[in-house]
C-alpha cells in the first residue's frame, strides 16, 4: 500500500515497495508539498543512498523551494552515481535558470537532449534561452525538435525518455499497451522495436524494424537501427542490403560506414573493412575505437606487424584501453615490452579505469607475464580477470546440463532409426565442434587448405534454428528444445537443412564442400543429424586441464560464459564428454574424434585420417596448411599460420601450483 498524503511517516515499512513510495513522493511533488518531499527523502536516502529517483526527486523540490544552491549540490551527488541520467541535465539547467547563469543552462541542457532528446521541457527552455541570447539558428534548431516531439502522441513521447534512461521494462508498459489500442505507429513500432534489442528479443525487433519500415520506408534512422539489429542476428548479407540503401543516399556518413564495415567483416569481407576503416580515420584520426577495429580486420588476414600498429595507436589515443592491449595480447605471438607492461599496470590499478577495461586489462597483463614466465603473478591477473567477468555474467551450468539430459532421452537409437533418410540431403557442410581452445581451428586451417573445402568461420545458422524451436519464451527449466525435434515431419527437416545452406551461402565462394567451426554445436549433433544427413561432423577434443586452462587464461569477444570459474569450465567440459559419449552411443560412427595431441604428435597421419573421413583426396597442401593465406577470426589466427609446434601443449603444467582445484573439479575425466 501507499502512504497516504497526510502522513507524517518518513520511511516506508519494510513490506512497501521502494517505487510505491517514490510514486506517492512523486504525487505530492506535484501537489506542491515539497516540504514534505523533502523531509521524507532525507531518511530514505541514507537507506539508499545511490538511488536516483530519490536524489532527483530532492533535487527538484530543493530547486521549488528557492533552494537553488542546495539543488546543485543534490544533482553533484546524483551525478556521482549517474553521470548519464539526462533529468539530471535537464533539472541542472533548469537550476541554472533559476540562478540566472544562461550559458550554463544552455550547456546543462544541451547535454540533457544529447543523452534523451524525448525531453520537451529540455527543447522548451532551449529555444527560449536561444532567442533570449539572439542565437537565431539554435532558436530555429530547438523549435523544431520540440515541434516533432509535440506531433508524436504523448504516451509514446514518455516512453521514448523512459527507454533513452535505461527504464526499458516501464517504456514497454506504456507503449505495448498504447499498439494494442491505436495500432501501427510507426514511431511506437520503432520504439518497441529498439527496446527489443536492448532486451536482446532481436527476432521481435527484427519484425517490429521490417513492418516500420514498410510504412515509412525513408526513416533512415530506423533503417539504420534494422541494419544494426540485423547485424547482431549475425544476418550480414540481409545487414548489408539495408546498409548499401542508406549509402545510396548518403555515401559518407561516418555511422553507416563504420556499420558497413562491420558486415563487411562478418561476411568475411576484410578487404572492403579495412578500406573504409582507413577512409574513416583519414576523418577522425583520433578515434581509438577506429584503430582498434582496424587492427582485428589486419590480424585476420595475416597483416600482423599492420594489425600491431593499430593496436598500439589505440592504446597511445586512450592509455587505459584495456581491449587495445588485449588485443595486442590476444594475437598470442606478439610480446610487450616493459614500458607497455608498466603502462597496463597503472591503468589496472587506477580507480577510474572502468570494469570492462580492467577485465581486459587483468588478462592482457596475465598473458604478458606468463610470457615471462612469471607464473605466480601471471596467475593473479588471470584469476583477476576471471572474477571481474564471471560477477558480471548470469551464466548457469543447469542450463546446459538440464538440456544434456533432455538431449540423452529425447535423440535415442530408435528416434533416429525412425527417422531415416529425413533431412536435406547434400554432403556440403563440415561441421567442427568442441570446446573453444581444443585445437579446432587447426582442423578448419587443414580442411580449408584442400582445394574442395571453404574456410568460413564460427557460424551462428545452427543456433538460429534452435532458436526458432526454443520459441518466443524460452523455460529454462522445462525448455521446448530438444523434446520440439519430436514434433517436426520430414517436411520440416528437410526445410531447416535447405534453410541452414540458403543462409550459409553468403559465406562461400564456389567450393563444393565448407567448414561450420561454431564449437557449441556438439549440443546440437541430434538436430544436424535430422537436418543433414550427409554432413560430417569432427570432434575436436584437447586433453582436460589443457583445454580448461586454455579456456580459463583467454578472454573471448563474446558469448563462452562457461570459461570463467574453475567450477563452471570443469563443469562443462564433463557435460561436453557426457554428452558426445551420447552421440556416440545413438549415431555410431557419426562422428569422428580427432585428439589435439595426435595431430600434434603425427600430423600426416591425422591430415590422412581427416580427409578420408571427408570422402577427399590427400593433397600435400593440408600438411602444409600454414601456408594457407586465408582469414581467420579465432584467437589461434597466428598459431596456426605457422608450422606444429609442441610448446601450447604442457603451458598448463607451469601453473600447477594453482590448479589442483580444477583437477579435483574434473574428476574421472
Amino acid at each position: 500500500m501507499g502512504l497516504p498524503a497526510g502522513t507524517d511517516q518518513a520511511t516506508p515499512a519494510d513490506d512497501v515497495p521502494l517505487e510505491v513510495v517514490v510514486g506517492e513522493l512523486r504525487r505530492l511533488q506535484a501537489d506542491g508539498a515539497h516540504a514534505v518531499v523533502l523531509a521524507r527523502t532525507a531518511p530514505l536516502l541514507a537507506r539508499f543512498p545511490e538511488n536516483r529517483d530519490l536524489l532527483l526527486l530532492a533535487a527538484r523540490s530543493l530547486r521549488l523551494s528557492l533552494r537553488t544552491d542546495d539543488a546543485l549540490a543534490m544533482l553533484v551527488r546524483l551525478g556521482e552515481f549517474h553521470p548519464q541520467f539526462s533529468r539530471r541535465h535537464e533539472e541542472e539547467g533548469l537550476c541554472r535558470v533559476a540562478a540566472r547563469d544562461a550559458p550554463g543552462a544552455v550547456a546543462a541542457l544541451l547535454r540533457a537532449v544529447h543523452a534523451n532528446p524525448a525531453l520537451p521541457l529540455s527543447w522548451q527552455m532551449l529555444e527560449g534561452l536561444y532567442r533570449l541570447t539572439g542565437d537565431t539558428a539554435g532558436t530555429a534548431s530547438a523549435a523544431t525538435q520540440r515541434a516533432i516531439l509535440a506531433d508524436l502522441p504523448p504516451e509514446v513521447v514518455a516512453a521514448t525518455a523512459l527507454f533513452a534512461d535505461g527504464d526499458w521494462a516501464a517504456a514497454e508498459a506504456i507503449v505495448r499497451p498504447f499498439l494494442q489500442t491505436h495500432g501501427d505507429h510507426p514511431e511506437a513500432m520503432r520504439l518497441l522495436a529498439r527496446i527489443g534489442v536492448a532486451r536482446d528479443v532481436l527476432d521481435d525487433a527484427e519484425l517490429l524494424f521490417a513492418a516500420m519500415l514498410d510504412r515509412v520506408p525513408d526513416h533512415r534512422r530506423a533503417r539504420f537501427e534494422f541494419a544494426d539489429c540485423l547485424l547482431k542476428r549475425q544476418k550480414y548479407a540481409a545487414a548489408r542490403d539495408q546498409i548499401e540503401r542508406l549509402l545510396a543516399a548518403d555515401p559518407d556518413d561516418a555511422d553507416t560506414l563504420a556499420l558497413r564495415a562491420t558486415a563487411a567483416v562478418g561476411l568475411g569481407d576484410q578487404a572492403t573493412a579495412i578500406a573504409i576503416y582507413h577512409r574513416l580515420l583519414t576523418v577522425t584520426p583520433g578515434a581509438s575505437d577506429l584503430h582498434l577495429w582496424l587492427g582485428h580486420a589486419l590480424k585476420t588476414v595475416g597483416r600482423l606487424d599492420e594489425a600491431i600498429a593499430a593496436y598500439r595507436a589505440a592504446a597511445a589515443l586512450r592509455p587505459d584501453f584495456g581491449d587495445a592491449y588485449w588485443s595486442l595480447a590476444n594475437l598470442k605471438t606478439f610480446r610487450f615490452d616493459d614500458a607497455e607492461i608498466a603502462r597496463m599496470r597503472v591503468a589496472e590499478a587506477a580507480a577510474q579505469t572502468a570494469t570492462g577495461d580492467r577485465l581486459h586489462l587483468c588478462f592482457a597483463l596475465g598473458k604478458a607475464l606468463e610470457d615471462r614466465r612469471d607464473f605466480a603473478d601471471s596467475w593473479t591477473f588471470y584469476a583477476r580477470g576471471n572474477a571481474l567477468k564471471r560477477a558480471e555474467s548470469g551464466y548457469l551450468a543447469a542450463v546446459l546440463e538440464t538440456n544434456t539430459a533432455l538431449q540423452t532421452a529425447t535423440c535415442t537409437p530408435a528416434f533416429f532409426a525412425r527417422r531415416t533418410g529425413w533431412g536435406e540431403a547434400r554432403p556440403d557442410p563440415i561441421f567442427v565442434v568442441g570446446l573453444p581452445r581444443s585445437g579446432s581451428t587447426l582442423i578448419e586451417q587443414i580442411l580449408a587448405s584442400h582445394s574442395q573445402v571453404e574456410g568460413t568461420q564460427e557460424l551462428a545458422d545452427i543456433q538460429a534454428i534452435v532458436h526458432d524451436l526454443h520459441g518466443r519464451e524460452i523455460d529454462f527449466a522445462a525448455p521446448r528444445y530438444p523434446h520440439a525435434l519430436t514434433e517436426l515431419t520430414a517436411a520440416d527437416c528437410a526445410a531447416f537443412g535447405a534453410r541452414y545452406l540458403a543462409d550459409t551461402q553468403a559465406y562461400r565462394t564456389g567450393r563444393p564442400f565448407f567448414v561450420d567451426k561454431m564449437p557449441n554445436n556438439f549440443r546440437h549433433i541430434g538436430l544436424i543429424h535430422l537436418i543433414l544427413p550427409k554432413a560430417k561432423i569432427i570432434d575436436a577434443r584437447r586433453s582436460p586441464l589443457a583445454c580448461c586452462f586454455s579456456n580459463l587464461k583467454q578472454l573471448f569477444a563474446q558469448g563462452q560464459e562457461f570459461a570463467y570459474s574453475v567450477e563452471d569450465i570443469a563443469r562443462y567440459y564433463r557435460t561436453y564428454v557426457e554428452l558426445m559419449a551420447h552421440w556416440d552411443a545413438a549415431l555410431p560412427g557419426r562422428v569422428l574424434r580427432v585428439q589435439h595431441e595426435d595431430v600434434i604428435d603425427d600430423l600426416e597421419a591425422s591430415v590422412r585420417r581427416l580427409l578420408a573421413y571427408c570422402a577427399l583426396d590427400f593433397e600435400p597442401a593440408c600438411v602444409a596448411f600454414h601456408t594457407n593465406k586465408r582469414s581467420v577470426r579465432t584467437p589461434s589466427a597466428e598459431q596456426v599460420r605457422q608450422p606444429i609446434y609442441r610448446d601450447g601443449l604442457d603451458q598448463w603444467r607451469n601453473y600447477a601450483p594453482w590448479l589442483g582445484e580444477l583437477q579435483r573439479a574434473l574428476g574421472d575425466v
